[in-house]
């Protein structure tokens, strides 16, 4: 799996996660949503994301948006 397919991955089940646990515990739990929508939201900009970096480090190899 690529970087791009990993940080994708990893951002919409952060995103249901936080959907469902604000069902159950509280609302507050929409800030990660919305956390996660702006994070891809200035990386789609700037081409900075943060996971990205992480994930690189780890050895998965980059895909056509984060070189």
């Amino acid at each position: 799996m690529t970087i791009d397919k990993t940080v994708m991955a990893f951002a919409g089940t952060m995103v249901l996660v936080s959907l469902g646990v604000s069902l159950w515990v509280s609302s507050w739990w929409l800030l990660l949503t919305a956390f996660v929508g702006l994070n891809l939201l200035q990386a789609s900009f700037t081409g900075f994301c943060p996971m990205a970096s992480v994930l690189r480090r780890f050895g998965v190899r980059a895909g056509c948006a984060f070189n």
